[in-house]
Parts: C-alpha cells; sequence; structure tokens
C-alpha cells in the first residue's frame, strides 16, 4: 500500500508522530523511545508500513492506552513508558532478538563527575555518541560554597590517614592553576600581541584557550566535569554493565545512577543491568580476573633498551599487497585468493599505480580511503600525558587500551610555563601531588588515581586500521589541536612513512608544523561565520 492509504482522519491522527504524511521518508517525533525501539522491532517483522502499525497497534487498541502516551502530563508519561514497556516485552518474546534494542535510544546528562569516570563511559566505542566539557574553553578554577570542584573519593575521605593530605593535595593544584592564569595570560600577550587583521573577540579566544592548554596539566583527575551522550538501548545496557562490575566506588554508584534514569525513559533496554543476566555478567567478570592472577608471567625488561614515547610495536608485513588485493577484490569479481596470487606477482610500480588511483583525486581530509584499507592494521605503544590520552581517546574505530594513572612515568613542562618564568610553581605542585599519590597507593592504588594531575604520562596502546589512521592523523594534526595530541598524530605518520611510506604517500592533509597560537585561524573563521549569520539575519 502506499501513501494514499490513510483516510483523512486517519492523517490527522498520525501527523504529530512524523515530520510529513506525504513522503516514504520521514522522521518520528513526539513518541517515547522505548515506543520507537518498539515500533521498529514490529516494523521488521511486518509487512505494513510503519505508519499503519502505530495506527494499527497503538492509536487503534484502548489496552496500549495511547492517550497516556501522548498527553504531557508527567504521571500519565510514566504510564505511558510502562504500557510502551510491556509492548516491548511482548516483542522480545515474540523474535528474541537483542538488536531491536539498538533502534531506541536517550540522551543522557551526567553532571559533576570527575575526569576518571568520564574516561570509563567514554571508553565505550560503540553505540554511544559523548560529548564532555573542554578543558580548552572553560576554566576550572571556580569554587561551589567556598570549595574547589573535585571529586572526594569515599574511602580516602573516610580515612583518617588520608583524608587531610588529599584534599590539601587537590586543593593546592587548583591553587597554582588559579594563580597561574594571570600572569602567563600576561606573558602570552605579550609575546603573541594582537595584529590588526585579528579581531578582539578572536584575540581573546585564542589566547584564553592556549592559557587554559597549557594549565591544564596542573589539574587532578579527581577534577568535576560533565559528560552529555546519546546511545541505543544496547550500548546503555553494556556500558553500565561493565561499570557495574568497576573497582571504583564512584564508577559503580553512577552505574546505579544512570540505570535509574534511564529506567523511567527507556525501561527495557536497561533493566537487565541488575537483574540475573547482569548478576552472571559480573560473576564472569570476577572470575576471569581471578583465573588471570592464577598464572605466574614474569615480563624480562632490558633497563639499557632505549624506549620512545611512541612505538610502533606491530604492523601487517604484507600490508601493500594486502591493500592492493582489497582494491581490486571490489571491481574484479575473482576470488579473493586468485587475486592474492597476482597480486604476489605484480610489480611494484603497478601496485604504487593501482594505490594512487585508489587515494589520488582525495581533494580534503574528507574524503576518506576505501576499505581496502581497513585490512591492514598498526598498533602503537604510547606513552604520553594523561591530557592527551583524554583527548585521543575519542576515536571510536580502534581498539584501545590504558595502563593505571601513575605518577611513575613523570610529567610534561610546556615550553612556555618554562619560558614565562612560572617553572618553579609549576614543578613543586607537581612533585607534592607525587608525594601524596605514592603514600595514598599503598593502601588504595585505584583510588589514588584521583589524585594524579593530568600533566603525568600514562601508557596506553592503540590498534587501528589504516583508514582510521589517514582519519586520525589528519584531523589531530590539524594547526587547532592541542601540541600534545598533534605530536602523537604527527610521530605516527612519520613511523608509518618508515616501513610503509607508499600507503602513506596519499596523506596530503596531514600538518607537520608548529604553531604559536593554535586556535587563531579557527577563531578568525568564526568571525566570518560570524558575519555572515548576521547578514543572512539582518542582525
Amino acid at each position: 500500500m502506499g501513501l494514499s492509504e490513510f483516510t483523512e482522519e486517519e492523517k490527522k491522527l498520525l501527523s504529530p508522530f512524523f515530520t510529513n504524511m506525504d513522503s516514504h521518508v520521514f522522521v518520528l517525533r513526539n513518541l517515547p523511545e522505548v515506543v520507537k525501539g518498539a515500533l521498529f522491532s514490529r516494523y521488521s517483522r511486518s509487512p505494513d508500513s510503519l505508519r499503519r502499525i502505530l495506527l494499527e497497534e497503538f492509536i487503534n487498541k484502548p489496552e496500549m492506552g495511547f492517550k497516556d502516551i501522548v498527553c504531557p502530563q508527567e504521571d500519565n508519561q510514566i504510564i505511558a513508558t510502562q504500557k510502551a514497556e510491556k509492548f516491548y516485552d511482548r516483542v522480545l518474546v515474540g523474535y528474541g532478538d537483542d538488536s531491536v534494542a539498538e533502534l531506541g535510544g536517550a540522551h543522557i546528562a551526567v553532571e559533576d563527575i570527575s575526569i576518571i569516570a568520564t574516561k570509563v563511559i567514554e571508553d565505550s566505542r560503540i553505540g554511544l555518541s559523548p560529548l564532555e566539557k573542554s578543558t580548552r574553553y572553560v576554566l576550572f578554577n571556580e569554587k561551589v560554597d567556598g570549595k574547589y570542584r573535585y571529586y572526594r573519593e569515599p574511602q580516602i575521605m573516610q580515612s583518617a590517614e588520608f583524608r587531610d593530605v588529599y584534599v590539601k593535595t587537590c586543593d593546592m593544584l587548583f591553587d597554582v592553576y588559579t594563580e597561574l592564569i594571570r600572569p602567563l595570560q600576561s606573558y602570552l600577550v605579550k609575546k603573541y600581541p594582537r595584529n590588526s587583521d585579528v579581531s578582539e573577540r578572536a584575540y581573546e579566544n585564542t589566547i584564553k584557550a592556549k592559557t587554559c592548554d597549557l594549565l591544564r596539566n596542573l589539574l587532578p583527575a579527581s577534577t568535576l566535569t560533565n559528560v552529555g551522550l546519546f546511545g541505543n538501548g544496547r550500548a546503555f545496557e553494556y556500558l553500565l554493565m561493565k561499570m557495574s562490575t568497576d573497582k571504583l566506588t564512584e564508577i559503580r554508584h553512577l552505574a546505579e545512577k544512570m540505570q535509574f534514569e534511564l529506567s523511567k525513559v527507556v525501561p527495557s533496554f536497561v533493566k537487565r543491568v541488575y537483574n540475573e543476566h547482569g548478576d552472571d555478567f559480573r560473576k564472569f567478570v570476577r572470575s576471569t580476573e581471578s583465573e588471570l592472577k592464577t598464572i605466574p608471567v614474569k615480563i624480562d625488561s632490558d633497563q639499557n633498551k632505549k624506549h620512545y614515547d611512541l612505538e610502533l610495536a606491530y604492523y601487517d608485513e604484507d600490508a601493500i599487497d594486502k591493500v592492493v588485493a582489497f582494491i581490486l577484490y571490489e571491481m574484479t569479481g575473482k576470488p579473493l585468493s586468485d587475486i592474492k596470487e597476482s597480486v604476489e606477482k605484480m610489480p611494484h610500480l603497478q601496485k604504487s599505480d593501482i594505490i594512487g588511483a585508489y587515494l589520488k583525486k582525495r581533494s580534503n581530509r574528507r574524503h576518506k580511503p576505501g576499505r581496502a584499507f581497513e585490512n591492514v592494521s598498526y598498533t602503537f605503544d604510547i606513552l604520553a600525558n594523561f591530557g592527551a590520552f583524554r583527548d585521543l581517546q575519542r576515536h571510536r574505530i580502534l581498539t584501545q587500551l590504558k595502563q593505571p594513572l601513575t605518577t611513575d612515568y613523570g610529567y610534561d613542562i610546556p615550553k612556555e610555563i618554562t619560558d614565562s618564568g612560572l617553572a618553579d610553581d609549576y614543578v613543586v605542585a607537581m612533585e607534592k601531588a607525587k608525594e601524596t599519590f605514592d603514600k595514598i597507593r599503598e593502601k588504595y592504588p585505584k583510588e589514588a588515581q584521583y589524585v594524579v594531575p593530568l600533566g603525568y604520562k600514562i601508557r596506553w596502546y592503540f590498534t587501528l586500521n589504516l583508514r582510521e589512521l589517514y582519519h586520525l592523523c589528519e584531523l589531530r594534526s590539524g594547526r587547532q589541536g592541542h601540541i600534545d595530541y598533534r605530536r602523537i598524530a604527527q610521530d605516527m605518520y612519520v613511523l608509518v612513512k618508515a616501513v610503509h611510506p607508499l600507503l602513506v604517500k596519499h596523506m596530503n592533509f596531514i600538518d607537520l608544523q608548529d604553531y604559536d597560537l593554535e586556535r587563531l585561524d579557527a577563531e578568525k573563521r568564526i568571525d566570518k561565520k560570524i558575519e555572515i549569520l548576521k547578514k543572512k539575519w539582518n542582525d
């Protein structure tokens, strides 16, 4: 049946819930998320249109209480969600497919949590889209009721041995952060005076961003921040299950709070977190950890071996042949085994021509290489400050895993901090934080992470395919990026170029330059956009 299947009365009933009633392409609106998920799950098993399903299985069925669903009163919305959950449960019983939980989602805001907690939340890569409060555009020197805003970890705060030194150290870090803002800004203004072609707005924002970038190293990992995320039901369920197994009290409590709030909107999607399914998952995690601890492992370490902050640990030796073979696979219609044999016999120049034809028409970094590049991978062992990890963790199409945050690898001192004569205060603060960390970790190794400033180094690995490498290196080496992660992106490119120059030959939008005021060009572009909007809206 087509769009003419509905009477005028039916169209009137349906129109509030769709962006149009006269096209085969439309968006759902004014419906609870669980209803959307239930609709799509039924949609996959029905010959009817989505509009027809909503009409016949919701609106025209009194037992579904659809009037309650569309009624704006809060109490009726609760009833609506409960009735939608009942419907959803029937769908699951009938079809038994957890993937329907990916068809409904929710937005959730998680505020006043530590930076440690945001990293746990954002570690879930698939099905979630997080956005975190920025340390570049926001100063973190504010107080509430006379107190700096950092997480006061319960076990530490209940410890007579560590409570005072923890609070004193965190306060000290925020004090130094706050005290260095004005002298550092003055230094930057003097070093980088405003040119006549730069607006006052753009210049002030650029100086502020630079100041925030340089001082963020002093912020402890306990710093309170906000994160908002949108996700589908399945992603939320898995995230909350993982969080419920965490060693840190904050993370486990957050899982409970998030599950409680999400249950008000998408109850069917998150109800298994704390039922027998969730209990079984937590048992699996605990037993796996116990099993691993029973196996004795000795890691030999050569003290004379030189380790670098970024190392290419693994890569495909036959990467070029693999890329060429998969490029040809799509266009030849031949079995992969035959293509592989032919490529192995192919002269290097011909392989180069094929890869060149695949990439040379890229005119900007958003022209991503095709999927042939996903069949080659690289693993980098990275040692960089926690702030840089915090930025790069946002990349999703890769595998990454970090070691615990400690002070064992030392910390970074930004060049501008030294040049401005502010290094003494900076160093004293970082060293005092290390002393406190070392004391606390003897008894509370996990909880001690909260006192570690973002400038201390952490080790983690990235495993990513060549296609994602293009995306990461070209995006994160861009001028407006923070210098710490720009260097990592640049060095990744250099390391891969050393082993596979042909494969990164067309990474044309990598930026290997250094800049003084990273945000300046971006702010100037914003000025132009502002002028365009003023003209557009006559404002």
